[in-house]
């Protein structure tokens, strides 16, 4: 029997040199719009993560991005040329409206965070919804659909909540210090567990008799490496072929190896320790840290996976293919496995001219009114000066004169330098004329990195539960208030009580940048500032706050902000909670239409179908059968037709009727993603309504 000729997909055409250049066009624009948008974010993390081992881990992120995208090459460039063909305008341009109202929803946040106490975290928890709506403008929902999950990936690019990280890095320490004081004891080394109060110390006695102390804080639980192991264990994940319960077994499987790995390695660390001295210990300690051990994981799990998962076995390769292509040069894809021969030809239209050059527009507006992450200014003096007999202190002339206080300089702490990895860490004092009047003390921390300054109640609330003891302090108040107006900056109040001493303290505290001169050159930094008080008491919280925020408006002023926000940049930022939340809803309003909109269509083919002969419903239904076995290429539409046809039939009648049915909207040729990504062309039926909660989610 000969195969009949069917028709090609409408929108697809033999490829010309041509797809490259509009493919890159089109991607260049969606780059240049992230990254002109996100640089001072994307700066700040990525200086993070070479600095800070608990974020260490992003710096893959956009590595395993660039191979996701590389893997979604063939797919994305044989989804491009696809678009509505439905005569409803808004039908026809949901796509551009969706991707919109997407964009304009993570620039409002993007904006309103920029208005709170944490900018970088909203900021970046943004970028992928913002790329999603620059891919359906730009795209459309089969190239979104196809790219969902590096998008998604984006995600990683989000530091991590410090809180999380230490209460998890609680039960990780306990959980490991725990294993490896039994490994310990079963390997014969003489160790005991202390763990009532503070980190769990594992206390080795050497044949010495020397004692050594390990302490298991939240460095040592583990929590870095299986932060990063998580990035790698969902890629291994998404790229192993096989059911989707093996790769959810995937991720289950990786999170217990990673900890057993952190135990062995405490483990081996012990041992080292007690054999040799606890000077080459350590050093093993500090060799296999966490990027290490997150590497080992890595490879262990990509053992595993190929001997408890077994490779899928590839299809045969399709032996019409070829043959295929030669007899039927104007064919862009294999008949019998549905396999794309030739790759679409991608215009580049007015239409799409138009929304590139609108996008840029939109950008270049928005760059135009954008704002430092945290305010900037320029340092206002030197920050240390050194005294006649030759000593270092900090200078006096980076904080204002107030009136009625005499500023003085107290001392550097370089304890705390040493321990946070700071430039300087410098205490100031203003006392009062009044000695009615409390004492007001300014800490001044300057380091090349944000994740250098910690939050006040981070240090004091969160860390010490994160190592298994009770804070010492007992927190009365915690909220976000504004110091400044323009450009707005957000501190945090804190006020709290020592539980040892029964001391009140109250902190005003909040970051910015400054450009300071170091070695003759201006180098730009991360500043934390911290206004203190010892109240008599916390019973008048308003009172000591409006004592306070003149002192922090004054030093504000004193320190030179080097840019201004415009009214419209204040306008936004003030206003963009409610306004992303009036855009989602919209965006929800949009989806629901659209579900609507394809189920009414649904239903019309359903009544269309039932006024067919019932020849021309044999084709619909082969088509519908051969969808439910699961391929539905063009040589499955005929068998099932040849199954229920029981009279002979003609390959030019049944090309004229699939062309007909398909004309109709009654069956549609479409993309699938096949193994190993590679696109093929299927048949789909258009009568069967689907589940209007489907609807809604099917972009």
């Amino acid at each position: 029997m000969r195969i009949p000729k069917l028709p090609a997909i409408s929108q697809l055409a033999p490829s010309d040199n041509k797809n490259t250049i509009v493919v890159t066009a089109r991607f260049f624009a969606v780059a240049i719009a992230i990254l002109a948008l996100y640089s001072q974010d994307l700066s700040m993390v990525f200086n993070d993560a070479l600095h800070s081992e608990a974020s260490f881990h992003i710096l893959a992120v956009p590595f395993i991005f660039g191979y996701l995208l590389y893997r979604k090459r063939n797919m994305v460039s044989a989804s491009i040329p696809l678009s509505s063909t439905s005569k409803n305008f808004f039908q026809k341009n949901f796509s551009t409206i969706t991707g919109i109202v997407l964009c304009a929803t993570a620039f409002l946040a993007y904006w309103f965070g920029s208005y709170t106490f944490l900018p970088l975290e909203y900021h970046m928890l943004t970028l992928p919804i913002f790329a999603a709506g620059l891919i359906l403008i730009l795209f459309n929902p089969q190239t979104l659909r196809q790219l969902f999950f590096p998008i998604a990936f984006l995600i990683f690019l989000t530091p991590p909540p410090i809180e999380i990280l230490y209460t998890a890095g609680a039960t990780l320490s306990d959980l490991s210090a725990v294993a490896s004081n039994g490994l310990a004891s079963i390997l014969g080394l003489h160790s005991t567990l202390a763990g009532n109060y503070g980190s769990p110390i594992i206390t080795l006695t050497r044949p010495d008799q020397t004692v050594m102390n390990f302490s298991i804080d939240v460095a040592c639980s583990g929590i870095y490496s299986l932060i990063g192991f998580v990035i790698f264990a969902v890629f291994i994940a998404y790229i192993t072929r096989g059911k989707k319960r093996n790769k959810f077994a995937i991720l289950l499987m990786g999170i217990p190896l990673i900890i057993a790995l952190n135990i062995i390695r405490i483990t081996t660390i012990l041992v080292i320790g007690y054999n040799y001295g606890d000077e080459i210990a350590l050093q093993i300690f500090h060799t296999v840290g966490a990027t290490v051990l997150m590497f080992m994981g890595t490879l262990l799990l990509l053992a595993i996976t190929e001997k408890v998962f077994k490779k899928p076995k590839p299809p045969e390769p399709c032996k019409n293919c070829n043959n295929f292509a030669k007899s039927n040069p104007t064919g862009n894809f294999c008949i019998d496995c549905g396999k794309l021969l030739k790759y679409p030809k991608i215009k580049l239209g007015k239409s799409d001219l138009a929304k590139i050059v609108g996008v840029a527009l939109i950008v270049v507006m928005f760059v135009s009114i954008q704002v430092p992450i945290f305010a900037l200014t320029q340092g206002p003096a030197q920050v240390l000066i050194q005294t006649p007999a030759g000593v270092e202190q900090g200078n006096t002339l980076i904080l204002p004169e107030i009136s009625g206080y005499a500023l003085s300089y107290v001392y550097r702490d370089t304890s705390f330098e040493q321990i946070l990895q700071q430039d300087v860490a410098l205490v100031y004092s203003y006392r009062a004329n009044d000695t009615a009047k409390p004492t007001v003390w300014v800490a001044v921390e300057v380091a090349s990195t944000i994740s250098n300054l910690h939050r006040w109640e981070t240090c004091l609330v969160n860390y010490p539960l994160s190592q298994g003891l009770q804070p010492s302090v007992k927190q009365f108040d915690l909220r976000d208030i504004q110091t400044q107006e323009n450009p707005p900056i957000v501190a945090r109040f804190f006020a709290f009580q020592d539980l040892r001493s029964n001391q009140s303290q109250v902190v005003l505290y909040w970051y910015g940048t400054a450009m300071f001169t170091v070695n003759g050159t201006s180098q730009l930094k991360n500043v934390k500032m911290s206004l203190v008080v010892y109240p008599q008491s916390l019973e008048n919280l308003s009172e000591i706050e409006n004592n306070l925020l003149p002192f922090a408006a004054a030093i504000n002023d004193y320190w030179q902000p080097i840019k201004t926000w415009t009214p419209i940049a204040l306008a936004i930022s003030q206003n963009g909670l409610v306004f992303s939340i009036v855009t989602s809803v919209l965006l929800v309003v949009l989806m629901l239409y659209s579900a609507f909109l394809r189920r009414q269509d649904k239903l019309f083919l359903v009544k269309l179908y039932t006024k067919l002969s019932e020849q021309d419903k044999l084709v619909v239904d082969a088509v519908g059968k051969a969808e439910k076995a699961g391929n539905p290429t063009t040589s499955r539409v005929i068998e099932e037709f040849q199954k229920l046809s029981r009279s002979p039939y003609s390959e030019v009648w049944l090309s004229t009727k699939l062309k007909e049915a398909q004309t109709a909207g009654l069956i549609k040729q479409t993309l699938m993603n096949s193994d190993n990504d590679t696109p093929t062309i299927v048949w789909r039926s258009c009568v069967i309504v689907e589940n209007f909660f489907f609807e809604l989610f099917r972009i």
